[in-house]
């Protein structure tokens, strides 16, 4: 093995362009692939930025760079010295002439996934050898894309005035209510692992009035699809003096202005992954959860008035309005206790989900602000109000009107890159049946 010594890395891989033609260049990445051709070999290079082709012309190279090339295979860590040159045989209309290359670790001869591409696995067997995976060109894309993402939602919401705070992972009672919870031995407490930041974000409002979160929550979800993770990430907002209206009005911005910048800065990715997505237009179609019942019923789905609306439901909707849209105007009883019941007819609240298709990809709504309507819905829900004494006490010191949503991270990816699985979203996933690597 050798050491990277006094190298530096000069250029990412997909800095070097024609420009440099001539001019010599170091740089660190990994063997991707291996052709030799009798007189001349090619070296597949890549880095987290792309690949390159190291060209051996092997009667003209130093026989120590040719020594150390007869010894490369597939993800061997490397070091390349070498020079530009400009070529009409490569894709890039570049190459690198090596003049040294340094061999910094070895990898086994027989991988378990292909990483080119050329092989498919199933997803199983790429989760069994995540960490291989991760290095495949199109899940290096997948996740640049959500980085991208992320970035945009932060900086869009940096703009606006919303603060981003951070809330506790170890909770005392329940979040959501319900069934979805994993417990954890707090010293000599029973304690559960938070589903969502909600009711520490809805406390926000009364001092920071706007303010944002990402991070991971967690929730013991029975079902195992394409769409369902127990630790998933969360973007969720709350603010003050505002209704559905206000933030569904936000949302939409938040999810254009990140279609936009990943349409614009992520091309080379979109195009590693064969996507093509257009950025939608504004606003979003609206559509209430009885319109929605109705547009279903023509199509022959026929749900009751006040059941929730099944998978195979949405997705006969998703035929019908094939981009992002709200539903509106849902039962109270179809939502969490927390959601605010419209006035003019209780039997239908302020909540709303945005989706894409048929997938679900946010939640949100009024937030109950008066703490005995809260303590009603809680026990029309089964729930104790006594568990939630801390939320409660709250609402005794002027929680103002509030609204909020909650943005799930890797199925918003899932939309951006085209992906199907939400475990292809998802660096480490967790779910019913996976708790490795």
């Amino acid at each position: 093995m050798d050491f990277i010594g006094n190298w530096t890395r000069t250029h990412d891989i997909n800095k070097v362009s024609q420009d440099l033609d001539s001019q010599q260049v170091v740089l660190f990445g990994w063997v991707q692939d291996v052709r030799d051709l009798g007189g001349i070999r090619f070296i597949i290079m890549q880095d987290r930025t792309g690949t390159i082709q190291i060209t051996i012309l092997k009667k003209r190279v130093d026989p120590e760079v040719l020594q150390k090339s007869d010894l490369l295979q597939k993800r061997f860590s490397i070091a390349v010295m070498g020079t530009v040159k400009k070529t009409n045989m490569t894709p890039r209309g570049i190459e690198i002439i090596p003049t040294q290359i340094k061999l910094l670790n070895i990898a086994i001869e027989q991988l378990p996934i292909d990483i080119t591409g050329k092989t498919p696995a199933n997803i199983e067997t790429r989760l069994d050898a995540r960490a291989l995976d991760l290095t495949a060109e199109s899940t290096i894309a997948v996740f640049k894309i959500q980085h991208t993402a992320l970035q945009a939602i932060r900086s869009f919401l940096f703009e606006k005035g919303y603060l981003e705070v951070h809330t506790p992972r170890i909770i005392a009672s329940a979040t959501e209510g319900g069934a979805e919870l994993f417990g954890v031995k707090y010293f000599d407490q029973t304690a559960y692992l938070a589903q969502s930041p909600q009711l520490y974000k809805e406390q926000l409002t009364m001092s920071l009035e706007k303010i944002f979160e990402v991070g991971p929550f967690f929730r013991a979800e029975e079902s195992h699809t394409r769409r369902h993770l127990s630790e998933f990430t969360s973007v969720d907002i709350e603010q003050a003096f505002a209704n559905a209206d206000d933030v569904m009005a936000l949302l939409e911005q938040v999810i254009h202005h990140v279609c936009v910048t990943v349409k614009e800065t992520c091309s080379n990715e979109l195009h590693v992954l064969k996507y093509k997505f257009e950025v939608p237009e504004l606003p979003f179609k609206r559509l209430t959860y009885t319109e929605v019942l109705e547009s279903l019923k023509e199509h022959g789905v026929d749900i009751p008035w006040g059941e929730d609306i099944p998978t195979e439901a949405f997705r006969e909707l998703g035929k019908l309005y094939p981009f992002f849209y709200f539903v509106t105007d849902w039962p109270s009883k179809a939502k969490t206790f927390y959601i605010k019941p419209r006035r003019e007819n209780p039997e239908v609240c302020e909540g709303f989900d945005l989706m894409w298709r048929y997938i679900e990809l946010v939640s949100g709504g009024t937030r109950i602000e008066h703490k005995e309507q809260l303590v009603c819905r809680m026990r029309e829900k089964g729930l104790n109000p006594e568990s939630f004494k801390y939320h409660l006490q709250a609402f005794d010191w002027g929680m103002p009107p509030h609204a909020g949503w909650a943005i799930g991270l890797e199925r918003l990816t899932m939309v951006l890159s085209g992906r199907k699985n939400i475990r292809e979203t998802t660096l480490y996933p967790r779910d019913r049946i996976r708790l490795t690597p």
